[in-house]
C-alpha cells in the first residue's frame, strides 16, 4: 500500500465526535455524519465534483470522484476548534481525487472559486477619531462697542462669524468627506458667567448676544466652538458623525469703565 493510499483510507475510517466549544466550527457541510447534543460524529467525509486550482493533468482527464477534508492548524487533528479559513472567511479544505481505478491524487489546499477578503469597513468610531483629529479654526471674538473698552451696566454686544466646512480624510483606503459646522458657541464673559447659544450673534444694532457687566474692571472674554459633522464614504450617502469636537478661542482684554458725567458750558 502506497503512503498516499494510507492517507485516503486512514482519512475514511476517522470517526470523531467534535469538541464542543463556542470556537468549534460546524463542519458537517463538508463531511458526512450525523449531529446531535452539540457534537457532530464524522462517519467520512463528503464527495464534490468541483476541481480546485492546480489539479493534476490526470485528474483531470481520468474518471473519478474528489474528496474534500477539512483543514485544521492542529497538526492534521480533525478536531475543528482552529480551521484554516480562506480569504471569505469559509473553512478551507484539503482536495483528493480518487480515480475509478482506485488511484489518488492530493489537489492542495481549495477555497471556493472567487473567495475574496471582506473590504474593511469604516466604522463611525473611526470616522470620529479622525473627526478629533482634523484642524479646525478657532472663532474670532468681536466685542461692540469696539476699542477694548466698554461700560458698566451697558448691553455690551458679542458676535462672531459662521460658517460650514469640507474636510476630506482617507481612513482604511478609502474617501471620506466630513461635512462640518459650528454647532454651538459657549461665551464666557471673564466675569464668572458664560453662555452657550447655537446662534453666532450679530452686530449692532441686531444685538443678539449681550452681557451687562456690574462693576468696573479688566476682563478676559473668549468664545468657544463646538463643531458637530456628518460624513461619507465615497459616494455612499450622509450619516451623522456620534460626537462633538469643541475649539477654545482666543481670550481677549476688554476693560469695563464707568461713565463721568462732564458739564459743558454752553
Amino acid at each position: 500500500m502506497t503512503r498516499t493510499t494510507r492517507i485516503l483510507v486512514s482519512a475514511l475510517l476517522v470517526t470523531v465526535a467534535l469538541l464542543t466549544s463556542d470556537e468549534a466550527v460546524a463542519v458537517d457541510h463538508h463531511i458526512g455524519g450525523q449531529s446531535g447534543g452539540g457534537a457532530v460524529t464524522l462517519s467520512g467525509f463528503a464527495q464534490n465534483d468541483g476541481v480546485p486550482e492546480n489539479v493534476p493533468v490526470a485528474a483531470q482527464t481520468t474518471p473519478g470522484h474528489w474528496i474534500h477534508v477539512t483543514q485544521c492548524f492542529m497538526g492534521g487533528d480533525q478536531t475543528c476548534n482552529e480551521p484554516a479559513r480562506c480569504d471569505d472567511g469559509s473553512v478551507q479544505t484539503y482536495a483528493y481525487f480518487v480515480t475509478d481505478s482506485g488511484e489518488t491524487y492530493a489537489a492542495g489546499d481549495n477555497c471556493p472559486v472567487g473567495a475574496v477578503a471582506a473590504s474593511p469597513e469604516v466604522t463611525p468610531g473611526l470616522v470620529l477619531r479622525a473627526f478629533r483629529r482634523v484642524p479646525l479654526p478657532a472663532s474670532e471674538l468681536v466685542v461692540q462697542p469696539p476699542g477694548g473698552r466698554t461700560l458698566v451696566n451697558f448691553e455690551t454686544n458679542f458676535y462672531t462669524e459662521r460658517g460650514e466646512l469640507t474636510r476630506v480624510v482617507r481612513l482604511l483606503g478609502r474617501r471620506v468627506e466630513l461635512r462640518i459646522w459650528p454647532e454651538t458657541f459657549t461665551w464666557h464673559y471673564g466675569d464668572g458667567v458664560s453662555e452657550r447659544t447655537r446662534g453666532a450673534g450679530a452686530p449692532y444694532p441686531d444685538l443678539e448676544i449681550t452681557h451687562r457687566y456690574l462693576r468696573r474692571g479688566r476682563v478676559a472674554v473668549r468664545v468657544d466652538t463646538t463643531y458637530a459633522a456628518d460624513f461619507r464614504v465615497g459616494a455612499g450617502g450622509w450619516r451623522h458623525v456620534d460626537g462633538t469636537v469643541t475649539i477654545p478661542g482666543a481670550a481677549e482684554g476688554l476693560r469695563v469703565v464707568t461713565a463721568r458725567p462732564v458739564l459743558v458750558g454752553g
